[in-house]
């Protein structure tokens, strides 16, 4: 019998770190520089905030122009960078090993920490004002706005939703994306719908443009697949459809036409147009584990592995599900990359880091790499999943890549096909993202 979700008063807890003043990092002019999932948390509850204070706050400065921002994490906390000038503009210490995901406001960054998903800010962000815009910028800090989790997972942005998934619970927490800075403005969190799966898991949950949740299927044990919900309010949604022909379901990816696909250890499932399509890998243990898509191409990037004991699988081939002709095909790129080397230019193009240092650049469509941009020495990737390794994140048209050897970024621009910028970090850089401020 389906219960029903009750909204709850949010209980006062502290969060965060301490904010410090962090020296800026030198700015190094290259034109190719070639040098050589989440912890058990607290139990699930309601979202638990805590309001800054406003003695504390530095007043924002304005802009004269949206100010990009980057943001790190390493082994003592997280760091924040000027997007344009890579130099540093502050961090904040926090212990443990954290995890970054975009809230979606280009402001805010949700860290994972097991027991929360933390709001962070980034410090840069526009208001509109009537015909035109303002842009500020401050120092970043932690909020003390944060939803208490079980293991906090995946953050899933799409259709102006934010979905939290919490893998301890099985609890799903979505908001409207747009809602969150003023919500953060009066020193709480947006209003969330709140659906909780029949069984917890590693799972991912995806909001559709016309309110329909997509989910994944599975317990502690084993997971299975994906089911669509109708429109709806917490438990009262009702499944629409499912398809449990999908092991080891990880991961997911929106591409053009809203077609939302999730990754299976034999091949990919297509949620579009009230279906669900199966695309199989051409070998039986075949796993797309992750994937990165964009909204200006039909196919998805993904990655692609045929090793199941292998600790880790180091492979050469990456996988291109078109979701239009439920086709996929696997190019070999002649080097070996991790689950941080995925990602998507400014018009679809398919984007892969390797371990021999450089950047590809692959036709989505034909599968034929287009360039190839040496940015970083090469490396080689750890067994240990949490272990610093070259990161890719593209932000418009310029590709970040983290050299956590060097403690150095490098921005690549894309157009231009070379690395246009790099500069020494404070730190060694383990997770990157960005805001657009």
């Amino acid at each position: 019998m389906p219960h029903h979700s009750t909204p709850m008063t949010p209980a006062p807890t502290t969060l965060g770190g301490r904010l410090r003043a962090a020296p800026l990092a030198a700015v190094v002019l290259s034109t190719l520089l070639l040098t050589a999932c989440g912890a058990p948390g607290g139990p699930a509850g309601s979202a638990a905030e805590v309001s800054p204070s406003a003695s504390s706050d530095p007043s924002p400065t304005e802009a004269g122009a949206p100010t990009p921002r980057l943001v790190y994490t390493h082994d003592a906390g997280i760091a924040v960078l000027d997007a344009a000038s890579l130099e540093s503009v502050g961090s904040v210490e926090m212990s443990g090993f954290n995890r970054l995901n975009p809230a979606g406001d280009g402001r805010h960054v949700f860290v994972s920490t097991g027991d929360a998903f933390r709001l962070f800010d980034a410090g840069a962000w526009t208001e509109p004002h009537g015909d035109h815009s303002h842009h500020y910028v401050t120092d970043p800090k932690m909020t003390g706005l944060a939803f208490e989790a079980s293991k906090a997972g995946h953050v899933v942005l799409h259709a102006d939703k934010t979905v939290l998934f919490n893998d301890g619970s099985g609890k799903v927490e979505s908001f409207k994306t747009s809602a969150l800075p003023a919500a953060v403005e009066d020193g709480k969190l947006p209003a969330t719908d709140t659906y909780v799966t029949p069984e917890a898991h590693h799972g991912v949950a995806v909001e559709l443009a016309d309110g329909k949740l997509l989910v994944t299927l599975g317990n502690e044990e084993s997971r299975s697949g994906i089911a669509v919900l109708s429109a709806g309010k917490g438990q009262d949604r009702t499944e629409v459809v499912r398809n449990e022909d999908c092991p080891g379901v990880h991961g997911e990816a929106v591409a053009a036409g809203e077609a939302v696909v999730v990754g299976c250890e034999n091949g990919m499932l297509i949620y579009k147009d009230g279906a669900i399509t199966k695309v199989a890998s051409p070998d039986a243990y075949g796993r797309l584990g992750n994937q990165a898509g964009s909204e200006k191409s039909p196919v998805i990037l993904g990655d692609y592995k045929v090793d199941k004991a292998a600790k880790p699988e180091r492979p050469t081939r990456i996988s291109l599900v078109n979701t239009q002709t439920a086709t996929m095909q696997l190019v070999d790129i002649g080097t070996s990359y991790s689950f941080r080397s995925l990602g998507r230019g400014p018009s679809g193009e398919a984007l892969v880091l390797g371990t021999d240092g450089s950047l590809r650049v692959i036709d989505p469509l034909s599968g034929a790499i287009t360039s190839t941009i040496p940015v970083v020495a090469a490396w080689e990737e750890s067994a240990t999943w949490q272990d610093p390794r070259p990161t890719l994140f593209v932000q418009g048209s310029t590709a970040f890549v983290t050299e956590p050897a060097t403690s150095t970024i490098h921005a690549v621009d894309l157009k231009a096909g070379k690395v246009s910028k790099s500069a020494q970090l404070e730190h060694v850089p383990n997770e990157l993202t960005g805001v657009t401020g």
